[in-house]
C-alpha cells in the first residue's frame, strides 16, 4: 500500500514536469468531442460519471487477441484477467476488484449489445466468450462499484462489463480486410530430471529391485508432445449506407493449432449490424445479429502430466505391436497385463484419444428507441433479444492405443442446447431545465429474461456394450425485474445519481414467495471541482472531480458441483426428486435402473448481498495531457453462498447455505500521460495499479474458532485439498504444515513445526499461509506513432502471487518407484529426499510473483497505395514475449493458484496485413 501511494504521488509530478519541458509548445488547441460511456440502460458523458466506470475502446485493445477478455488484459485498474490455459479457444477468467463470494460465481455479468449473458458453461466449450469474434468488438464499459452496477441488481456483485460491437455508418461503401499469420512456441518445460539425472537418482535412493527397471533411452517426453503451431486470423468488414440504412457486415475465420500436438481450434463468424432511422429521425432502430461456428479438438487432460512424469530412460516405442507400438508399463498381476497405476505413454495418449466438439451460436437483438413526437425529451426503448447455443461432441478412445476397452474402444457422444430470451422496455426522459440550471435524466423500466438448458442423455460405449448412460436433463430459470434511475446535474458542477432495481428470481422459490424478491439500491454523488471559480481559471487543471458512491447488489449464481458437470442447480430451495447419478443405478437381475431420490435443498436459501462504498478522484492536467483516477473502495458481502454439510436434524446431509460474511477493502489508480504530441509524433504512456484485501469475517455459527471449509483439490492421494476458508483469513488461503529445515537449510523429511507446542503433529499445527489474493496488480502500456510508423507494447506484473506447485509435490522418492513402475520427479526431489509425498508442506507454496511482457508490435502504414481513400498497413507482433519470475514451474499465472499440469501459455509471433479501400 505504501509503495503504491508513493508511485501515485511521484508519477504525476515527474511526468507533468517532463511534459511541460519537452512538449508544452506542441499542445493542440482543437476542440474534442466529449467521450460518452455506457452506464446500463443509457449513456452519460464521461465527465459527468458519478460511479467507478472505466471504458476501453478498440484503439487501445491488445493486438492479436483470440478471445474477448485478452483485448483488455492489463488495460484497466481493478480488473484481473487470467487465461484459463494456453490451449487455443480456452478463453479467460475475469475478476473485478477481487472476489465477493466463496462458492458462488465470481465472474462479472457480461452484457453484449444490451443482452445479458448467463454464467452456465457449455459442453465442448472452454469459455463462452471465445464464441465471440474479438474483431467485432468496439468498446468495453466496465462498471465496478455498486453505485454503478446496482441497476443490474442480483447479478452485479462482481461488476458488469458492457460490450458494444462495431456498427455501420451512413456514407461511402468501405471494405476492411485483415489477415494475420502466426506461429506459437512453448515457453519451456516442467523442471524434471533428465534421463541421466534420473538414473543417478534411482541408483542412489531406490530399492535394488527397481534399479533393474531403468531403460537405456534418453527421451525428453515434453519435447515429444509439444510442437511449433501455426495459426491464421482473417476478417473482412463491409460497411456504408444504402439510402439512409447504415450497415456493417463482417465475416471472420480464425484457426489456431495448439502447442500440444493434435490440439486445434477453428472459429467461423458472421456479424450484421443495421442502424436505420425512421419517422423523421424520431425512431432509431439497431439490429445486431452474430453467428459463430466453432470446431474444437481437445487433448486429454492427462497428457501434460504424463509427459512430465513418464520415465525418461524408456523409449517411445516398445518394438512390438502392443498398444499401437508405444512403450507402456506392464504389470504381470493384471488381467490385461497393463499397469493401470502407471503413467500412460503421452504420445499413445495423444493418438489414442480423439475428443472433438462443434458449437453453433446465434446471438441477436433488435432495439427500438422512439423519441416521442409530442414530447421529444422522452424516449421509449424496447429491446428484444435471443441467444441460442448448441454444442455436439464425441470422445473416442482407440482400443489399439488404449488398453482396457475391448476390440472397439470407448465412444461417448454428447450434446447441449441453451436458449436465452430477453425482453426489456424502459422510458428515458432527458431535459435541461435552464430556469434552475439543472439537467435531468430519468429512466424507468421492466426486464424479463428466461434461460433454458437441455442436455440430452449421453451413452458411453465401451467395447461392444454400454458402459455408462446419462438421463436427459432439462432446466429453466427466470428473472423478472423493475428498475429506475435518476440523474440530476446542477450548474454543471454537482451530479446526483440514484438507482434501484427490484429482482424476482425463480432460483430461490421455495413453495412461497418469501425469498423470491429483493431490492438493490445505489446512490452516488460527484463534484466537478474544475468548474468552481477558485479552480476554473487555473489553466493547468483540465479536470478535477470528486466522486462518492454507495450501493447494494446481489449474487444468485450457483455453479454445478461434482458429477453434475455443466448442469446448474436452478432449484436449490425447493423440495424435489432427481434421478440418481450415473454409476448409482439399482441392479435388478442383469439390468441397472435409475431411481428418483430426494434432492438436497434449503428452503431458507437466499442470494448473497454485497454493499459497496466507493470514493474516487478523477483528474486531468495540462489540457488533458495527463489524466487518471484514484478509487478507494470497501465491499461487505453477507449471506455467503456455500455448499456445506447440514447439521444433524437438517433436511439434507448437505445443501447450499448462506453461511457467513466477508469484507474486501482496496485501492486502485490509473494514469495516462502524453509526453509528446505534434503533427508528426504522438507518444502515450499508461500505468495502472490495484491492491485489495478480502477477509472472511463470519463462517457458520460454530463455537469452534478453528472451524474451516477445505477447498482447492490437488493431484495425489485421495481427496486431498490444500486451501481453506476460515474466519480472519483471505478466501482460499493455503492451509499447510510449516516445514522443518536442518542447520544447512535443507528440509527434513516428514518433519513439521509443532506450532501449538503440544508435542503432537496433527491438523492443529496447520496454519494459513498466503492465499490466491495478490498484494498488487500492475499494468503498463505505451504507444508511439511517428509519421507512418507506430509502436506499442503492454506489460503486467502481479506482486505477492503465490502458487501451490502440485507438479513438485506429486513427485518424490517413494512415488518414483511404487506400484511396479518408475516415474520421473521434479528437480527438487534429489534435494528434498522425501521418502513419502509431503502434500501439505508449505515448501510447495511458492512465490510466483511475475512481470510479463504481454504484447509488443510495430507497424507501418503505406497510405493510399491503391486508390484515394485506400490504406495498407503491415505490422509484426510478439505475444507473451517474456516472463520474469522466481517460480520453479513453467508459468506463474495459473487460475486458482494450483499448478497440477497447467497447459502453458504459448509465445506467439505474428505478421499481419490490413487493407482498407
Amino acid at each position: 500500500m505504501k509503495n503504491f501511494t508513493t508511485v501515485l504521488k511521484i508519477a504525476p509530478a515527474f511526468l507533468l514536469a517532463s511534459s511541460i519541458m519537452h512538449a508544452q509548445d506542441s499542445i493542440t488547441k482543437e476542440k474534442k468531442i466529449e467521450e460518452v460511456v455506457l452506464i446500463g440502460y443509457g449513456k452519460q458523458k464521461k465527465s459527468d460519471l458519478t460511479g467507478s466506470i472505466t471504458s476501453v475502446s478498440a484503439k487501445d485493445f491488445n493486438g492479436g487477441a483470440t478471445s474477448a477478455g485478452q483485448l483488455i488484459q492489463g488495460k484497466t485498474p481493478g480488473v484481473q484477467i487470467t487465461n484459463n490455459s494456453g490451449a487455443p479457444g480456452s478463453g479467460t477468467k475475469i475478476r473485478i476488484r477481487g472476489t465477493s463470494s466463496l462458492s458462488g460465481e465470481n465472474s462479472p455479468l457480461i452484457v453484449i449489445d444490451g443482452v445479458p449473458q448467463d454464467f452456465v458453461g457449455m459442453n465442448g466449450v472452454s469459455d463462452p466468450l471465445s464464441l465471440i469474434n474479438p474483431n467485432d468488438i468496439e468498446t468495453f464499459d466496465i462498471l465496478k462499484d455498486a453505485s454503478a452496477t446496482a441497476i443490474y441488481g442480483n447479478r452485479a456483485s462482481n461488476g458488469v462489463i458492457l460490450i458494444t460491437t462495431k456498427k455501420g455508418s451512413a456514407g461511402k461503401f468501405k471494405v476492411n480486410f485483415s489477415t494475420v499469420t502466426s506461429v506459437s512456441t512453448k515457453m519451456g518445460n516442467v523442471d524434471v530430471l533428465t534421463a541421466q539425472e534420473f538414473r543417478d537418482f534411482v541408483n542412489t535412493y531406490a530399492p535394488a529391485n527397481y534399479k533393474t527397471k531403468l531403460g537405456n533411452a534418453d527421451t525428453n517426453w515434453q519435447d515429444k508432445i509439444y510442437q511449433a503451431a501455426w495459426g491464421t486470423d482473417n476478417n473482412v468488414a463491409l460497411s456504408g449506407g444504402i439510402k439512409g440504412l447504415p450497415y456493417r457486415l463482417s465475416l471472420g475465420y480464425n484457426e489456431q493449432n495448439g502447442i500440444v500436438r493434435s490440439n486445434s481450434f477453428r472459429r467461423t463468424s458472421v456479424g450484421l449490424n443495421l442502424n436505420p432511422k425512421f419517422l423523421d429521425n424520431h425512431l432509431s432502430v439497431n439490429v445486431n445479429a452474430k453467428g459463430t461456428f466453432t470446431d474444437n479438438r481437445f487433448v486429454d487432460s492427462g497428457v501434460i502430466k504424463a509427459a512430465t512424469y513418464f520415465d525418461p530412460t524408456q523409449p517411445v516405442y516398445s518394438g512390438n505391436s502392443n498398444y499401437g507400438g508405444y512403450y507402456e508399463w506392464l504389470d504381470s498381476g493384471s488381467a490385461t497385463g497393463y499397469n493401470v497405476n502407471a503413467n500412460t505413454n503421452p504420445l499413445g495418449l495423444i493418438n489414442g484419444v480423439r475428443d472433438v466438439s462443434s458449437v453453433t451460436r446465434g446471438l441477436g437483438n433488435i432495439q427500438l428507441d422512439y423519441k416521442l413526437h409530442f414530447l421529444p425529451d422522452l424516449h421509449f426503448n424496447v429491446n428484444a433479444g435471443y441467444d441460442y447455443t448448441k454444442s455436439e461432441g464425441h470422445k473416442f478412445k482407440d482400443a489399439i492405443y488404449r488398453p482396457g476397452y475391448g476390440d472397439k474402444g470407448s465412444s461417448n457422444f454428447y450434446s447441449m442446447e441453451k436458449k436465452n430470451k430477453l425482453l426489456e422496455t424502459y422510458f428515458n426522459y432527458v431535459k435541461n431545465i435552464s430556469a434552475i440550471n439543472t439537467g435531468v435524466d430519468i429512466t424507468a423500466g421492466y426486464a424479463y429474461q428466461d434461460f433454458r438448458l437441455n442436455i440430452p442423455g449421453a451413452i458411453t460405449y465401451k467395447g461392444t456394450g454400454i458402459n455408462a448412460q446419462d438421463l436427459n436433463f432439462e432446466t429453466q430459470n427466470t428473472l423478472v425485474s423493475f428498475y429506475g434511475r435518476a440523474i440530476f446535474t446542477v450548474a454543471n458542477k454537482y451530479i446526483i445519481s440514484g438507482s434501484a432495481r427490484r429482482d424476482g428470481s425463480s432460483r430461490f422459490f421455495n413453495g412461497t414467495r418469501d425469498n423470491v424478491w429483493g431490492v438493490f439500491p445505489g446512490v452516488s454523488l460527484a463534484w466537478k471541482l474544475n468548474e468552481e471559480n477558485f479552480i476554473k481559471n487555473i489553466s493547468a487543471i483540465s479536470t478535477l472531480k470528486l466522486r462518492v458512491g454507495w450501493g447494494k447488489t446481489g449474487q444468485q449464481e450457483l455453479p454445478a458441483l461434482g458429477v453434475n458437470g455443466n448442469k446448474p442447480n436452478n432449484y436449490p430451495a425447493f423440495a424435489s426428486y432427481n434421478p440418481s447419478y450415473p454409476g448409482a443405478g439399482y441392479q435388478f437381475g442383469n439390468e441397472y435402473y435409475f431411481m428418483f431420490r430426494p434432492a438436497n435443498y434449503n428452503p431458507n436459501l437466499t442470494w448473497e448481498t454485497t454493499t459497496t462504498k466507493n470514493i474516487g478522484l478523477d483528474f486531468g492536467f495540462v489540457q488533458s495531457r495527463i489524466t487518471g483516477s484514484i478509487d478507494l473502495f470497501r465491499k461487505d458481502t453477507k449471506d455467503l453462498l456455500v455448499y456445506a454439510d447440514e447439521a444433524a436434524g437438517g433436511l439434507s446431509n448437505a445443501s447450499w447455505q448462506n453461511v457467513g460474511d466477508m469484507k474486501n477493502e482496496g485501492i486502485e489508480g490509473s494514469i495516462t500521460v502524453i509526453p509528446v504530441k505534434n503533427e508528426k509524433t504522438t507518444w502515450e504512456v499508461s500505468f495502472n495499479a490495484t491492491h485489495y484485501k478480502p477477509i472472511v469475517t463470519k463462517l457458520k455459527d460454530r463455537a469452534d474458532e478453528s472451524f474451516n471449509m477445505e477447498v482447492g483439490g490437488i493431484e495425489g492421494g485421495a481427496g486431498n485439498r490444500i486451501q481453506a476458508n476460515a474466519v480472519g483469513y483471505a478466501p482460499n488461503s493455503f492451509w499447510v504444515y510449516q516445514q522443518v529445515y536442518d542447520t544447512n537449510g535443507k528440509p527434513v523429511d516428514g518433519a513439521f513445526v509443532d506450532r501449538n507446542s503440544d508435542g503432537v503433529i496433527n491438523t492443529k499445527d496447520m496454519y494459513y499461509y498466503k492465499s490466491t489474493t495478490p498484494d498488487m496488480i500492475l499494468g503498463f502500456s505505451t504507444k508511439v506513432s511517428h509519421k507512418n510508423w507506430d509502436f506499442a507494447l503492454s506489460a503486467r506484473a502481479v506482486i505477492g502471487n503465490y502458487v501451490y506447485n502440485n507438479m513438485a509435490s506429486n513427485s518424490s522418492l517413494q512415488s518414483s518407484s511404487s506400484n511396479e513402475y518408475l516415474q520421473n520427479v521434479f528437480s527438487t526431489a534429489p534435494e528434498y529426499k522425501f521418502s513419502l509425498p509431503q502434500y501439505k508442506s508449505d515448501i510447495y507454496v511458492e512465490n510466483a510473483s511475475f512481470l510479463r511482457l504481454d504484447n509488443i508490435n510495430i507497424g507501418y502504414n503505406f497510405g493510399e497505395i491503391f486508390s484515394k481513400g485506400s490504406n495498407l498497413k503491415v505490422y509484426g507482433m510478439a505475444q507473451n514475449v517474456f516472463v520474469v519470475t522466481k517460480y520453479t514451474g513453467v508459468d506463474p499465472e495459473v487460475f486458482g493458484n494450483i499448478d497440477n499440469g497447467y497447459y502453458q501459455m504459448p509465445r506467439i509471433y505474428s505478421l499481419g496485413f490490413n487493407f482498407q479501400f
